[in-house]
């Protein structure tokens, strides 16, 4: 960062502070993450818009391996915008309250002092961040993040509630079956579990149904193979004022994967960029769109860690299969000529890097790769 950058963003920067956070903790933001020492106390010189925030305690002291699940939240900061949370050492987590007003007005009252104890943010990853967060939103936020406002690796589940008769009644049950079977280890039941309400993110449903009221044999044909009335139903229902707003929601989804380590995520991202590339009508009706959705897949794909890549991505052929038909669909003639070019373009570009071939169709219909 040059002198003058550094100089823009302590004036003008936000910073996130975290009180009591437990030593060795992971704490981390945006591509950038740390392990805790002793004096941390948050980040400071972050550039206004989205970032973000996510963490991980350092659990019950003298246990091995006791990280626990990464959480984390996504924040628009403001300038010179200061947030303060306080660390629950009960719920080993931020705690839900806001910190008071007067512990905010005595962190202002001496940021001289608490200057020395925050993090400068890692301004030379900026860039790659901004790449990857160019159409989300607050108020994609304020739909898509869970409504108790914190975002965990691992699901949040919860058993049924019960009280002393249910468990009596369950009790004798479980002694009936244990006099009558041979074999104990199918004794007793597993609870049924769900999802805690308002911890899960409020990802758009995809609609089941691919194809209009009333329409024919005929048709449900076509929509079964052209995605575009699904695109088009999203875009009406959830997206009515913006149609990039869809691809802020795929950017959502890969972070929440990449960073926030949220295996849902990658399968809501699969799903909207699956409908994206089947969509063949959509391509003459909507250039905007998938212009800003090739450049989107390209950052994105440039930001899978190698390994990350081979193993998640490529195992299942997803991506390549799924981009395939993208290309197919424009060679095919849909779409201006500005927007052919820019996805054959990008086509030759991943061809080149990653060593796939998407001009040649193997019996099965997926691309092959490229003997070296």
């Amino acid at each position: 960062m040059n002198s003058d950058t550094a100089k823009v963003l302590f004036k003008e920067g936000a910073m996130f502070v975290l009180l009591n956070m437990p030593e060795g903790s992971e704490f981390g933001i945006d591509y950038n993450s740390w392990t805790t020492g002793p004096k941390f106390r948050g980040v400071k010189m972050i550039p206004p818009g989205i970032h973000y925030i996510y963490y991980s305690s350092s659990g019950k002291p003298g246990l091995s391996n006791n990280c626990s699940v990464r959480s984390g939240f996504f924040w628009n900061f403001r300038q010179r915008e200061m947030v303060v949370r306080k660390w629950d050492p009960q719920l080993e987590d931020i705690s839900l309250d806001a910190a008071t007003l007067e512990d905010k007005e005595r962190l202002e009252c001496n940021l001289q002092e608490l200057d020395q104890y925050l993090g400068h943010y890692p301004y030379e990853n900026y860039k790659k961040w901004i790449s990857l967060t160019t159409h989300m939103s607050e108020d994609l936020l304020s739909r898509l993040q869970p409504e108790c406002g914190t975002i965990t690796s691992v699901s949040q589940f919860e058993s049924p509630s019960s009280n002393s008769e249910s468990r009596r009644l369950e009790a004798e049950e479980v002694k009936k079956a244990a006099d009558s079977s041979p074999k104990p280890e199918k004794i007793g039941k597993l609870p049924k579990l769900t999802v805690v309400p308002g911890t899960a993110i409020r990802f758009t449903k995809i609609p089941k149904q691919r194809y209009p009221e009333g329409a024919s044999p005929q048709e449900v044909t076509i929509h079964s193979i052209d995605s575009t009335y699904i695109l088009e139903s999203l875009l009406k229902s959830e997206y009515t004022n913006n149609s990039n707003g869809i691809l802020g929601e795929i950017q959502f989804a890969f972070i929440c994967f990449l960073v926030g380590q949220v295996f849902e995520a990658f399968d809501q991202w699969k799903k909207l960029v699956h409908v994206l590339c089947s969509s063949e009508k959509a391509l003459s009706s909507y250039t905007d769109l998938y212009m800003n959705f090739i450049a989107m897949l390209h950052f994105q794909v440039h930001e899978i860690p190698e390994d990350f890549f081979v193993d998640i991505v490529s195992s299942s052929n997803f991506l390549t299969t799924t981009l395939q038909e993208f290309f197919s669909n424009l060679e095919a003639g849909n779409g201006d000529a500005k927007l052919r070019d820019r996805g054959l373009k990008f086509r030759d570009h991943l061809t080149k890097k990653f060593k796939w071939d998407f001009t040649t169709e193997p019996d099965d219909f997926a691309p092959v790769i490229v003997d070296l």
